[in-house]
């Protein structure tokens, strides 16, 4: 996948893809306590609470994806032992498997915390977002590829032993390939040098998937319910094996280690971001700080993160070069987790559950109503994708003329509108946003 441009992507958006509208409905509030529109404001005491239950949310998110990816990595260690198709199969599994975790997770960040912040106390955590997520990725510099008239690629991480340059970047001695080595690779020289993480893995389990954008004459397709198909004889009899073995394992590893970082992050114990967040100990954030990072970060994640680069631009395009998880034509998980991690934060769920009193339990009866019309609709609009995937994955759904195009669409419609919305969600907790704290800086234009 090419690194594509977020200012141009936005501009060109904005003249070729239209705003949606959504339908409307309603929800049950089932918190003990509603705030109606005749109560008085939150209260201190209340927003301490509803901080709390996210804080909840985040700990046992991330513990789920820190389990989830000690499981890919056991995977991999048996196929890395044992390649065969069988021990291929789990290990793709058990990667399917890390990613819904990690996908509902994404919501923290974007908002001042462990997971990307990259100054003050909470960039103690090294900021991982980086090392575990980071797309679009250039795949040539991992391993080799396959053009669309069939020439094969060259000149990368697992056919060079000795000194890598990445383009734009510093070398680095990749004669054994370490999670040192690859940490120290990725994004160097550029944000489209990746060589960690989940896509670095999922490129490795699963090779390209060749189908190509609708401006390239395609002699490879493998179709709309294709993904990619590495062959096992990549870790079996090619002269590479053993590094591309070694690159599994390397990258697994450091995604645990990572992953781990962010438990630490919000475990109840001194000196931890979530102490901190919670507004005590030395680093304590003032209560209506943390709302608005929150808050802030919420929206610009649902609005130009999901809806704009991760849906729109593929939509724009149309290419699975600019779609999440191309290799494993995952994305409409992707999508999913993402939009349902962020429904866990506003409602205090997780996994079906109450976690406690959520942002939307305090909220007035319009803003509730505002808010249930938008989840119903999206709700809606993503099933309608997720069912469709039977038939067209996501990189042909995007395809001018697919029936299914307009859909994806007006689910990034509706996102946007719901990115929007965190503006009055603040507003009632006494926090002052615009639409601008909730947009990318670089996608004010789409």
């Amino acid at each position: 996948m090419k690194k594509g441009n977020k200012i141009v992507g936005s501009i060109v958006l904005a003249s070729l893809l239209a705003l949606g509208t959504t339908g409307c409905s309603s929800d049950d509030d089932n918190n003990n306590n509603p705030v109606t529109q005749t109560q008085a404001e939150i209260t201190a005491a209340q927003k301490r609470v509803v901080l709390t239950t996210y804080a909840d949310i985040a700990l046992a998110n991330y513990t789920d994806a820190y389990n989830d990816a000690i499981a890919l990595k056991e995977a991999i260690e048996t196929f890395t032992n044992n390649p065969t198709e069988d021990t291929l199969a789990a290990a793709k599994t058990a990667w399917l498997k890390s990613r819904e975790s990690y996908g509902t997770t994404e919501i923290f960040r974007l908002s001042n915390g462990p997971i990307d912040a990259e100054e003050g106390f909470a960039a103690s955590w090294g900021a991982p977002e980086g090392q575990l997520n980071a797309w679009p990725l250039d795949e040539n510099m991992i391993d080799y590829t396959v053009a669309a008239d069939g020439s094969i690629t060259s000149g990368n991480i697992i056919d060079t032993v000795g000194i890598f340059t990445p383009d734009g970047g510093d070398e680095v001695n990749v004669t054994t390939i370490t999670k040192d080595v690859i940490s120290a690779l990725n994004e160097n020289g550029g944000d489209a040098n990746v060589a960690t993480g989940y896509h670095a893995i999922e490129f490795l389990l699963w090779g390209q998937d060749q189908d190509y954008n609708s401006f390239i004459d395609d002699t490879i397709t493998n179709g709309p319910t294709k993904a990619g198909e590495r062959p096992l004889s990549d870790y079996t009899t090619d002269s590479h094996a053993d590094r591309r073995k070694d690159y599994l394992k390397a990258a697994a590893e450091l995604m645990v280690d990572d992953l781990g970082k962010m438990v630490d992050a919000w475990s109840n114990q001194p000196g931890s971001y979530r102490e901190a967040f919670l507004g005590s100990g030395s680093h304590a954030i003032a209560t209506d700080t943390a709302l608005k990072d929150v808050f802030a970060g919420m929206g610009v994640f649902v609005k130009s993160e999901l809806a704009n680069e991760r849906m729109a631009v593929a939509i724009l395009t149309p290419s699975e070069e600019d779609e999440h998880s191309c290799f494993s034509d995952n994305t409409h998980r992707d999508i999913t987790t993402n939009y349902q991690g962020f429904v866990n934060v506003l409602k205090g769920e997780y996994k079906g559950s109450s976690k406690g009193t959520g942002f939307y339990s305090l909220l007035s009866a319009d803003t509730k109503a505002d808010v249930d019309a938008l989840i119903t609709g999206i709700d809606s609009k993503i099933a309608t994708m997720n069912n469709a995937v039977a038939s067209y994955h996501f990189d042909y759904q995007i395809r001018p003329g697919n029936e299914n195009r307009e859909n994806l669409s007006n689910i990034k419609n509706s996102l946007r509108d719901l990115g929007d919305k965190m503006v009055d969600v603040a507003s009632e907790y006494g926090v002052s946003l615009t639409t601008d704290d909730v947009t990318d800086p670089e996608e004010t234009n789409i």
